[in-house]
């Protein structure tokens, strides 16, 4: 059987760079090492558990069935251990080490990529590494220590605290409005250019409830513009093109500055939590706090 004390922390976290890098060579770059140092490093850590765990090719580097099971291990051993450090430094007032965050496009450049930046200057022994995409990402798997999400959460064995509110407004630019008219009721809008984000679940059409709780079904048809990033579909909108129903991180500032004006703002869209989500532990990192309550307060009001 093998005895555990003898594998190093290092030669576990070369044999993760080295799967998740494709290659040697990726990997040594990656680390910083020299590709005869990272190949030492796997022949040791071969020789140590007794078993193979890469297959080497002159055209790719594959896993043997013990190298996935391993690598599996591994990413938790490494995790275990970066939190016993936390552990350890909780104590410090700064929270130091890599601060992996991941979350949607919009929202991670509008608003967490920011607030990171501010987290940096003011604790510089925090590192950051931010995954964009709007995707699901297994937390876990990944090595992600925190994520924002948009909308409902699945059922999950994760963790979440609610940081904001997901708020969508109908802007339109001064211009537009001039040439087409203020619309005045829900059922004004349909004829009318539509700026369409087209990761909503359905792009062109929305509800639409007033003060009374009077509900209205509206379905736009004439989407002049469409695109899955709302820094798009906001350009279209200052640019004119037409009614966009865009998030108010994304457009409130222009609607304070009045680039962009509110289309029936006596009628609100249906609402959503924003949370970060991470993973479910027995002490969450001080790194982790820190994000939750910089983007808790970022967001307030």
């Amino acid at each position: 059987m093998t005895d555990l004390s003898s594998i190093n922390l290092n030669r576990l976290a070369t044999f993760v760079a080295v799967v998740e890098a494709g290659s040697l060579t990726a990997a040594a770059d990656r680390l910083g090492l020299a590709k005869s140092m990272v190949s030492k490093h796997m022949q040791m850590l071969e020789q140590e558990i007794g078993v193979g765990l890469l297959l080497r090719s002159t055209r790719k580097l594959s896993l043997t069935e013990a190298g996935r099971a391993f690598y599996a291990a591994s990413k938790q051993l490494l995790k275990a251990a970066e939190l016993a450090v936390e552990q350890a430094r909780s104590g410090s007032e700064s929270p130091q080490g890599t601060l992996r965050v991941a979350c949607p496009i919009d929202y991670g450049l509008i608003v967490v990529s920011p607030l990171l930046a501010q987290l940096r200057a003011r604790y510089p022994a925090l590192k950051i590494d931010l995954t964009c995409g709007d995707h699901i990402i297994d937390l876990i798997a990944e090595g992600i220590d925190v994520t924002v999400r948009l909308g409902k959460l699945a059922d999950s064995g994760l963790m979440a605290t609610r940081v904001d509110q997901l708020v969508r407004w109908l802007v339109a630019s001064p211009a537009f409005i001039a040439r087409h008219g203020m619309p005045r009721t829900p059922q004004d809008l349909p004829p009318l250019p539509h700026v369409a984000l087209s990761v909503l679940a359905q792009p062109a059409q929305f509800s639409l409830t007033d003060r009374a709780g009077k509900q209205v079904d509206v379905r736009m048809l004439n989407t002049v513009f469409s695109s899955n990033t709302a820094y798009a579909t906001r350009a279209a909108a200052l640019s004119g093109d037409g009614v966009l129903c865009g998030t108010t991180f994304s457009v409130k500032d222009d609607v304070a500055a009045g680039r962009l004006v509110r289309v029936l703002p006596d009628w609100t869209l249906p609402e959503s939590d924003i949370h970060a989500v991470y993973p479910a532990t027995s002490h969450v990192p001080q790194k982790v706090r820190v994000f939750i309550d910089a983007l808790k307060a970022a967001t307030a009001g």
